[in-house]
């Protein structure tokens, strides 16, 4: 089975994303989503989501979780904070390959189809996020419903990316999914 095609050549990652402007010389508040903060300017150029811009990064630092950064061109506060919000992408074959047997870039699960120990299709990693207690899968169904699983070995006892497949077992308490809600994205990512 070939690999799926999220993994092609070209896959872009998102390293974090800009969340204001630190002083008056243009330089950057970055919200990184790198395992290390200032690892968000480690793997060269990065582009805005379009791929339109292309940014090279001087990091000078982090401060309260936030990386603080200039690029050229960027010389006052007016200009930083015209790019707030702007997502921070590169190729997905700049990053380094993962050495740990069971560690993942989120970017590689996102996507693939997960079903119980049984065949039956449970849904598509949406998203995976850590609110404070570790990892979660946010899956969806082909019918719109939710529902989050705990990224452990209990609950997720294989991930499969050369077959492209994860195989779960729920806890009890996860329960049945449930209908998608129509709010607001609420990533977390424009705030500080």
């Amino acid at each position: 089975m070939a690999p799926p095609a999220k993994q092609d050549v070209g896959q872009r990652v998102c390293l974090g994303v800009v969340v204001g402007a630190h002083g008056v010389r243009g330089m950057l508040r970055i919200k990184p989503f790198t395992e290390q903060a200032e690892d968000v300017g480690a793997y060269g150029p990065v582009e805005d989501e379009a791929g339109r811009r292309r940014f090279e990064l001087t990091i000078h630092g982090v401060h309260k979780g936030v990386v603080l950064a200039s690029v050229k061109d960027v010389a006052d506060r007016d200009a930083a904070m015209a790019l707030k919000g702007t997502r921070l992408y590169v190729d997905r074959s700049v990053l380094p390959a993962l050495e740990e047997e069971d560690t993942f870039y989120h970017a590689d699960l996102i996507g693939l189809p997960v079903e119980d120990r049984q065949g039956r299709p449970l849904g598509r990693v949406v998203a995976v996020a850590d609110h404070g207690a570790g990892d979660l899968l946010e899956l969806a169904d082909d019918k719109g419903r939710e529902r989050v699983l705990p990224f452990t070995r209990e609950a997720v006892p294989v991930v499969d990316l050369a077959a492209g497949r994860i195989v779960a077992e729920p806890p009890e308490e996860v329960g049945e999914p449930e209908p998608a809600d129509n709010a607001a994205d609420n990533d977390g990512s424009e705030g500080d």
